[in-house]
């Protein structure tokens, strides 16, 4: 399983000892908007640039706009950004029929996307059928709105792993995890990637048992060189 950071503010990039080695970064504009950063070009240039500084392999980039002419404006300059600084770019855009012309347009460039927010099968064969490279349903927001998820992930998964010619489907890039039991089952389930808030990672990196089995072995080590003496 690949895992990604999902934020945009890359002061929170680097992450103490015991927590996974990371794949790359993902983006929104939502979490640029957090990040007090503009949703522009501009922005999106020195993100490229920040995760080659981190050595980060990939980054993904969501556009803001449906436009397709100018999303390609955007891809003219964001591909050669990401090529010189030697990060793997792949272009998100929302599971949705109204942003086909812009898909389509990326895609006619060659571009990997990932198509985010899906919530339901339909959508997830229509992503397959587009030959989309991720996608990326919000496992938190369909918990909250009362959806049995399970079963949904686990079709992202058959759906992930079925031949299209040499390629396999859709790789399940699952985002808004909101606790280590959810990581668990995503893991289990076998989802190619998570994305996930840098905090969320850093908490969860520790745990209290490991704490308590680790002052255990402290105490007993003391206790045994009594037995020297």
């Amino acid at each position: 399983m690949k895992i990604y950071l999902d934020s945009a503010h890359v002061s929170t990039w680097k992450l103490p000892a015991g927590c996974p080695a990371i794949q790359g970064v993902t983006t929104n504009p939502s979490l640029v908007f957090q990040a007090g950063l503009p949703v522009n070009l501009a922005t999106y240039l020195q993100l490229i640039q920040a995760a080659a500084d981190h050595g980060f392999a990939e980054l993904m980039l969501q556009l803001p706009t449906n436009d397709a002419a100018l999303a390609l404006q955007w891809l003219d300059q964001l591909r050669p950004a990401a090529e010189n600084a030697n990060v793997r770019l792949t272009i998100k855009l929302p599971c949705h029929p109204d942003w086909l012309p812009t898909i389509s347009a990326v895609q006619s460039k060659g571009q990997a996307i990932l198509l985010t927010g899906l919530s339901n099968p339909v959508q997830l064969l229509w992503a397959k059928s587009l030959k989309a490279a991720f996608v990326a349903p919000y496992v938190g927001r369909l918990v909250a709105d009362g959806r049995d998820v399970w079963p949904f992930m686990q079709a992202c998964v058959a759906v992930q792993n079925e031949l299209q010619g040499d390629k396999n489907g859709p790789a399940l890039l699952a985002a808004s995890i909101k606790s280590p039991e959810v990581l668990t089952r995503l893991i289990a389930a076998g989802a190619a990637a998570v994305t996930l808030p840098p905090a969320s990672l850093v908490a969860w990196s520790g745990d209290a048992l490991t704490e308590a089995a680790m002052d255990q072995f402290e105490l007993d080590t003391a206790k045994s060189l009594q037995f020297a003496s």
